[in-house]
């Protein structure tokens, strides 16, 4: 019996193994066709070989299914070991910061010691300040006592030195007075004597342009008429002195118009505001000098 064209071309859909054994059934039937084979023998016989070709053909498809599938595996296997991988790095790296986390408490801990030692010892600090400050309240009370006492003490020191002040102001005046009657005196003569100066006019105290003027006259000096404006100190030891005899001048000078001739008469001038007088045109005669 040949074989048709179809049959074959099933046939060589199978594996070559599965093909040489249905070829060699083949050739058995062929040989033995005439004694056992009929046709519906022979038609169940291809219809064997066609489920056993289908079967084939069902076994190659999950073959090709199980190898995709395989290699989808070893894909996901491959994504498997790198995401391992992946996870192993960030286990290395959350395990060293553990290690410095763990460095980091330990750390921490032994700084919260040191401040817990730290904050006993303000403690003890603080307590010892208010004992101070304790002491130190009491000793503020005693002071302010003590301060009130001062106060009145101080209070009655015032009122003596007020009564000292009156009674010294009152002696410097009196010497002051008695320098300037002296001087009225005296200062005719020794003006005529050692300066040159003759004085015309009673020496007196006057008031011009509201100022009060200790000497006061009119005086002739190189045969010229001058008016004499004077002032005395007891001690001429500061030149705003000068200052208060100029200002003065200057008014006098406003109301006569005339040339004057200014005089300090003093019991003492120290050496430089003695100097500046001189400097200023200024006329300074001490007691001393008229004896």
């Amino acid at each position: 019996m040949g074989m048709s064209v179809a049959l074959y071309r099933k046939l060589e859909r199978v594996t070559p193994e599965l093909r040489d054994a249905l070829l060699s059934l083949f050739e058995e039937v062929e040989r033995n066709r005439e004694e056992a084979v009929t046709k519906r023998e022979f038609n169940e016989l291809k219809d064997v070989v066609r489920e056993l070709a289908e079967a084939q053909m069902r076994m190659e498809a999950r073959l090709d299914r199980l190898s995709a599938a395989t290699l989808e595996l070893a894909e996901a296997q491959k994504r498997t070991e790198a995401r391992l991988e992946e996870l192993a790095e960030a286990q290395k790296k959350t395990e060293a910061r553990l290690d410095s986390l763990t460095l980091k408490v330990e750390e921490l801990a032994e700084a919260q010691k040191r401040t817990e030692a730290r904050l006993d010892s303000l403690t003890l600090k603080v307590e010892e300040l208010a004992e101070a400050q304790k002491r130190t309240e009491a000793r503020v009370e005693e002071l302010a006592e003590a301060q009130k006492r001062t106060e009145k003490e101080v209070a009655s020191l015032a009122r003596g030195l007020k009564a000292t002040r009156e009674q010294v102001g009152g002696l410097s005046r009196s010497v002051a007075y008695a320098l300037e009657n002296e001087a009225y005196r005296k200062l005719p003569a020794h003006l005529a004597a050692v300066h040159g100066i003759q004085v015309v006019d009673r020496i007196i105290r006057a008031d011009v342009a509201d100022e009060e003027i200790n000497f006061f006259a009119r005086a002739r000096k190189d045969d010229k008429p001058v008016v004499l404006v004077g002032e005395s100190v007891l001690r001429l030891d500061d030149a705003s002195k000068l200052k208060s005899l100029r200002q003065k001048l200057e008014k006098v000078r406003a109301v006569t118009g005339e040339e004057l001739l200014p005089i300090i008469v003093t019991h003492y001038a120290k050496p430089k505001v003695l100097e500046k007088a001189r400097e200023a045109g200024i006329l300074v005669i001490q007691s001393f000098e008229w004896d």
